[in-house]
This record gives C-alpha cells, sequence and structure tokens, in this order.
C-alpha cells in the first residue's frame, strides 16, 4: 500500500524535534560554569568530531532497526543477542534515575524563584528538607500522571518548545543589547585566549558533561523510516541539528559572557545561573524580574510535565522492553488499572537511595552540582551502547541492510564508531572525579565514592534481576515471605547507620559507610543463598 503524501516527515520537522530534545538553556549554563568562555571552543569541536556523526550513526541504527521501534535496546538485542538487549535496557533505565531526581529538584528551585523571585527560598532550605520534599514530589508525581499523563505529554511538548523559544530570546537580547550605550561585556579580557580552554585533567573530568548536554538525538532515530528520501533528507536533518545546535550554544556561551564574569562565576550557578541570567536581562532592559518569571514559570510548567511523563513512560519501557526472561515476575506485577505497580516502587527505592547518598554533602547547592554531574558520568556510559551497536553492523553490514547508510566505507565507518565509543568511554571514566569542590578536600572524597557506589548499584542491580528471575524460574518464587523480611530489615539498619553518620567527619563517615555496606551485602547474599519455602509451586 502506498503510503501518502502527507504523512511523511520533512527534514526541516526532524531537525525541530531533534533540537528540543538535544539542547537546552540550563545545558549551555552547566558547562559555562565548567569551563567559562573556553567552552565555546569545546562546543566547536564537539559538534563536529561528535554531534554530526553521532546523529548519523543513529539515523542508520534506525533505519536498520525500525520494525522494532528504533529503541536502544533494540539496537543491540539485534546486534549481540537477548541478554545485551535486556542490560542496555536497564542501563538505559538506570541512567533516568539521576535524570528524574534532578528534575524532581529543578521543580523545587523553579517554584522557589517563580513565587519568592530570588534564591532565597532554596538558599535557606535544610538538606534534609530538600530531599524529603524531592521524595514527596514523586509521590505526588506517581499519582498525577495517572491520571493525566496524556496531558503532561502534551505540556511537556509545549514546555519544551518554550523552553528553547527562552533560550533564543535570551541570545538574541543579549547580542542586541551589547550594540547599545551603556552595556558591556562582564567577562574581561575579551579575546582569542579567553575562549580557548585549558586541557588538564579537570578538563577531562567536565567532557561528560558537555556529552550529557549533546546526546539525545537516538529519540527520533524511529522517524527515519518515515522520511521520503531518507538518504537525502536524513543528513540535511542531522546537519541542520548540528548547524543549530552550534549557533545556540556558542552564541548562548558568548552571552552569558556578557552578564558573568567567567573568571569569577557564582558557585551556585548551575542551580540559580539561568534565574539570575533572565534576572539581569530584565534589569538591563528595564523590564525588572518580568524575563526571569516568564522563564520560571515556563521551567516549572515543563519540568513538572516531564517529570511526570518519565515516571511513568521509563517504568514501562523497563518492564514492557524486557521480557520474561529476564526480568523478574514481581516487578512485572501490574495493579486493575494496568500500572507496574512494583516497577514503580523500585523508581521510587532507587530514587531514594540516590537523594539519601547527597543529603550529608555540606550545602543544597552541592547536593545539585553533585546529582548534575553524576547524569554527566552516567548518560555518556550509556551512550556508548550506540557507538558499539554501530560497529557490530558495520563490522557485518551485508548481514544488517539499511535505507541510510552513514559513510559507504565500512572500515572508516567501524573506525569513526571506535573512536567516538574510545572518547566516551574515556568521558565516562574521566567524570567519576568530583567536580565543583576543592580537589582532595572531604567533601571531594565523600563525593567520589558516592559517585562509584551510585554506578555500582545503579549497573549492579541490573545484573542480580536475571538471577532473581532464575529463582522465580526454579522455585516458584523468588524470595518466601522471612526472606523478604530479612533483607528490608538489613537494609533498612544500613540506611539508618548511614543517616546516623551524616554529622560525622569525611573521612570517618566514608570508612564506615564503606565497611556498612560491604556487611549489608553479605548478609543480603547469605539470606539470598537459602531457598524459599513455598517451593511447592515450581511446577505449578
Amino acid at each position: 500500500m502506498e503510503e501518502s503524501e502527507h504523512r511523511f516527515i520533512s527534514w526541516p520537522v526532524l531537525a525541530m524535534m531533534a533540537f528540543v530534545t538535544v539542547i537546552g538553556f540550563e545545558d549551555i549554563m552547566y558547562n559555562f560554569k565548567n569551563q567559562g568562555m573556553g567552552v565555546i571552543t569545546s562546543w566547536i569541536i564537539m559538534m563536529f568530531l561528535y554531534v554530526i556523526p553521532y546523529a548519523l550513526m543513529v539515523g542508520q541504527l534506525g533505519s536498520i532497526f525500525n520494525h522494532e521501534g528504533g529503541g536502544l535496546s533494540s539496537w543491540i538485542r539485534g546486534t549481540n543477542g537477548e541478554f545485551l538487549g535486556y542490560f542496555t535496557a536497564w542501563t538505559y533505565w538506570a541512567a533516568s534515575i539521576p535524570y528524574v531526581v534532578d528534575s524532581a529538584q529543578s521543580v523545587i528551585v523553579g517554584f522557589g524563584w517563580a513565587f519568592t523571585g530570588s534564591n532565597e527560598f532554596q538558599a535557606k532550605m535544610p538538606n534534609s528538607l530538600f530531599t524529603l520534599v524531592t521524595f514527596i514530589i514523586f509521590i505526588i508525581f506517581i499519582i498525577v500522571q495517572r491520571h493525566l499523563a496524556n496531558s503532561m505529554e502534551v505540556l511537556s511538548t509545549i514546555g519544551g518548545f518554550a523552553m528553547f523559544a527562552m533560550t533564543v530570546l535570551f541570545v538574541i537580547l543579549s547580542i542586541v543589547g551589547l550594540s547599545q550605550s551603556g552595556w558591556h561585556m562582564a567577562t574581561q579580557p575579551m579575546n582569542i585566549h579567553t575562549i580557548i580552554p585549558k586541557f588538564d585533567l579537570k578538563y577531562l573530568t567536565t567532557i561528560g558533561l558537555l556529552i550529557y548536554a549533546v546526546n539525545g538525538a537516538e529519540l527520533v532515530a524511529p522517524f527515519v523510516t518515515r522520511m521520503k528520501k531518507p538518504k537525502v533528507e536524513f543528513p540535511k536533518a542531522m546537519i541542520t541539528l548540528a548547524l543549530m545546535t552550534t549557533f545556540l550554544t556558542i552564541f548562548g556561551s558568548f552571552s552569558l559572557g556578557i552578564f558573568f564574569d567567567a573568571n569569577h562565576l557564582p558557585n551556585d550557578l548551575k542551580m540559580n545561573g539561568d534565574y539570575y541570567a533572565f534576572q539581569a536581562l530584565g534589569q538591563q532592559y528595564g523590564v525588572g524580574n518580568l524575563f526571569m518569571y516568564i522563564y520560571a514559570w515556563t521551567s516549572v510548567i515543563y519540568m513538572c510535565a516531564l517529570l511526570a511523563v518519565l515516571l511513568d513512560a521509563m517504568t514501562r519501557m523497563l518492564i514492557a522492553d524486557t521480557g520474561d526472561k529476564y526480568m523478574p515476575k514481581f516487578l512485572q506485577k501490574k495493579n486493575a488499572s494496568g500500572l507496574p505497580i512494583n516497577g514503580y516502587i523500585l523508581t521510587c527505592a532507587l530514587s531514594g537511595f540516590i537523594m539519601l547518598l547527597g543529603v550529608f554533602l555540606p550545602e543544597m547547592n552541592d547536593i545539585f552540582n553533585w546529582l548534575l554531574n553524576l547524569n554527566g558520568i552516567i548518560s555518556p556510559g550509556v551512550t556508548c551502547w550506540i557507538f558499539f551497536a554501530f560497529m557490530r553492523v558495520r563490522k557485518n553490514s551485508a548481514k544488517y541492510p539499511s535505507e541510510y547508510v552513514f559513510i559507504k566505507n565500512d572500515k572508516i565507518a567501524y573506525d569513526f564508531g571506535l573512536f567516538l565509543l574510545v572518547v566516551t568511554a574515556a568521558a565516562t571514566i574521566f567524570g567519576i572525579a568530583p567536580q565543583d569542590v576543592s580537589t582532595y578536600s572531604g567533601t571531594w572524597w565523600y563525593e567520589l565514592v558516592i559517585n562509584i557506589v551510585a554506578i555500582f548499584v545503579l549497573i549492579g542491580l541490573g545484573a542480580l534481576l536475571p538471577l532473581i528471575r532464575k529463582r522465580e524460574e526454579e522455585y516458584g518464587i523468588a524470595f518466601d515471605k522471612a526472606q523478604w523480611s530479612a533483607m528490608i530489615a538489613t537494609t533498612l539498619i544500613a540506611i539508618i547507620a548511614m543517616v546516623w553518620l551524616g554529622g560525622s567527619h569525611f573521612s570517618a563517615r566514608i570508612t564506615l559507610i564503606v565497611v556498612i555496606a560491604a556487611v549489608a551485602l553479605l548478609l543480603l547474599w547469605l539470606i539470598g543463598r537459602r531457598k524459599p519455602v513455598q517451593t511447592n509451586l515450581k511446577n505449578s
């Protein structure tokens, strides 16, 4: 049956769809804080050596596996088998945990600015209250999305475009304003040396957040086959995406240099910088806090909608995309409304665990920065799967025919995929080193430990679930009530012990937390070794 003309997606529309998912004002702000005006050079390098080839590789993978929805896990499943497909789905889901926690915290920050017009609300909030409010927001939005899921999807789409519009507005008004009398660059001197970053170890630790800022093109991969002439139109869309992203990141960073001295940036720039920027823009144009309030409410609406959609979509995706072979039955259990209730509990539990790790940091700003930087570790790590799948495809291209092909020569294409895989893996590893704190201070060592713990738990749990599923197949159930009770009690005791250690010295806290975690893991392992009592369900 011939598809009608109006059902095709044009390349400008696809480019715009990808653009909204890839870059935002906060991404520009975060990396400006990390690298100052030197980030301009980093953005140029990223666009031509990373974003364009990355997006075009995604296009070929989406074209090959279009019948499976074009998702990342289906690409790995189709090239490397069922287990790695499952594990990719898990890691993609696990990478969403820090993101949704970060989104929930951004909601709190947004409301603070929307109601008070300053950073006073979050500046005075204790860490424990901040964590508690964040967790309450999780619970509220799990309830809200159940009734308003479709509305939230519409709101997140509208909010996404509104956020993009506010970013463009900021860049245009800043650059136009600079030509007016009375305006000047806060960053001085402004010359070629200012925009060249210092390529040292600290720089390497910030690359992960750059990659985190520009990834997301895989979300539009399934639309490749809905284009009329994908071989011609998809590269146009991706090159347009790269050009728009390059324009916005370069001029966005330059615009920030108008209002902030890149040599002396506020410590809370990652958390409050976008609000400071719009506040400064409004004051320069003589409209007070108008721009800031518009941006604050735009951010609140967008982040609320995004949070609700994410909490629902990520849980459903995990349960639906991994199948019966590796996912325990108790996680697939649904209530009368068809919701994976135990999946939601797992999401909340892991989100609470991540928040608990950060609650002992000195200030709320440290929590926000740490969580953001955690995204800069886990998200690039998951992106490695994309390049791995692409390399597998190009190693045996005859087995994977595609309507669109990135670089006809398989050897060159494979080497390009390997290059991006190595770069992304290196950025992930270097990103584990803490940022935004004094090197080798107590806080630095604590953040290093909780970075490793967070990665170990989020990724390691994905390796344990197939073993739990195996127990279900062998015994009929994974654990009996006594085992569940013992594991829950052990976990709670470990958590209480860690909370009790919250006020101790960092070095003592790190040592004791490691010991408690090791003992808890040992006890959980010993509990799990025992066969469940209800073995009579095995053959039922």
